[in-house]
């Protein structure tokens, strides 16, 4: 698909790049926990303060696929661009549009001066997993990942 183009996410993006959230979910088996609102990432991403930033695969003026991220700082390492996800619809799999666009996260990283990147994949995704590791990803299972669920009070 030589004529998908890989650019940054623009606000009209965000409701064909909410259906393809849910279709993750869906395929992690959590779609029940999708609490987050077009609103909000229309607020979150390109509000006043942009909590993250956005790159879309697009085929024929159509959204397929998204990379979704933000930075974070590391104590050890600096500046680090974390992946919070990365889509790519089924149907336009295989054709090295996920290449492409972790490729063009890696260039990001590279120009906003990151130390390294970061994320995370469930132990069971087995494509994900060999995807990373034929980009040359290192996978690390020493650490445990933790959460706390903040609500209001």
């Amino acid at each position: 698909m030589n004529s998908t183009i890989i650019r940054r996410g623009k606000a009209q993006d965000i409701p064909k790049v909410a259906k393809l959230i849910k279709q993750l979910a869906e395929y992690e088996k959590a779609l029940h926990e999708v609490e987050l609102t077009e609103a909000q990432l229309l607020e979150d991403g390109f509000g006043e303060n942009p909590l993250y930033g956005l790159f879309v695969a697009e085929y024929q003026e159509e959204v397929i696929g998204f990379a979704l991220y933000f930075y974070r700082y590391s104590t050890w390492k600096g500046k680090t661009l974390y992946l919070e996800d990365f889509y790519v619809d089924p149907e336009y799999r295989q054709e090295g549009i996920g290449m492409r666009l972790f490729q063009t996260l890696i260039q990001a990283a590279k120009e906003e001066k990151c130390h390294r990147m970061f994320w995370q994949v469930l132990d069971w995704n087995e494509p994900a997993i060999e995807f990373y590791k034929k980009m040359g990803a290192n996978l690390d299972t020493e650490w445990t990942n933790g959460h706390l669920v903040i609500t209001a009070s």
